[in-house]
């Protein structure tokens, strides 16, 4: 994915492409082993894959989030016990995110500075903010974002077409 930075001047720098693991590049590939761009794609190290165990120390948020994404990602192979430092990661600023969004929504936008009388944007404002860039970009790592979910859907695991999307019981629950 190429995106764009701005800087302090609002000048555009280029971002570089994020390279996505070789399951991601063969799911939108076109067969034999090929990415969409007809590239041979390098067979990655034969690492176990498995669901790495949660960390004890994750927030109830972040636990919560480590069960609805850990085991799509293991039924897509996507997962492996080596990458239980950055799902943790993930799962911790989803729940900084969601901390913040809820600040937000209780104490609105802007802040009151009590000496000046002030009014600013509110600090979670930012914190949510910060966090919301970070997780998209954790998340595409893992496949987990809308874009990316489309390349894990095209995987032939021998699920049926009408098999349900393993991601979906989570959205399921929060959209209710």
């Amino acid at each position: 994915m190429v995106g764009f930075l701005f800087s302090a001047q609002n000048r555009p720098t280029i971002l570089a492409r994020t390279p996505q693991p070789a399951n991601l590049l063969l799911l939108n590939g076109r067969g034999d082993g090929k990415d969409s761009a007809g590239r041979e794609v390098p067979k990655p190290p034969p690492f176990k894959r498995l669901a790495p165990n949660p960390p004890s120390w994750l927030s109830r948020e972040a636990k919560a989030e480590w069960r609805r994404v850990v085991p799509g990602l293991t039924q897509l192979d996507l997962v492996k016990p080596e990458d239980r430092a950055t799902l943790a990661t993930y799962c911790e600023t989803w729940a900084t995110y969601v901390t913040a969004t809820r600040i937000v929504q209780r104490e609105g936008v802007t802040a009151v500075n009590p000496d000046s009388g002030r009014v600013s944007m509110h600090p979670a404002v930012q914190v949510q903010d910060k966090a919301a860039t970070q997780l998209r970009q954790y998340a595409t790592h893992f496949g987990l974002t809308p874009a990316a979910e489309r390349h894990v859907s095209k995987r032939d695991d021998g699920r049926s077409e009408f098999e349900e999307n393993p991601f979906a019981a989570g959205a399921e629950a929060e959209t209710g």
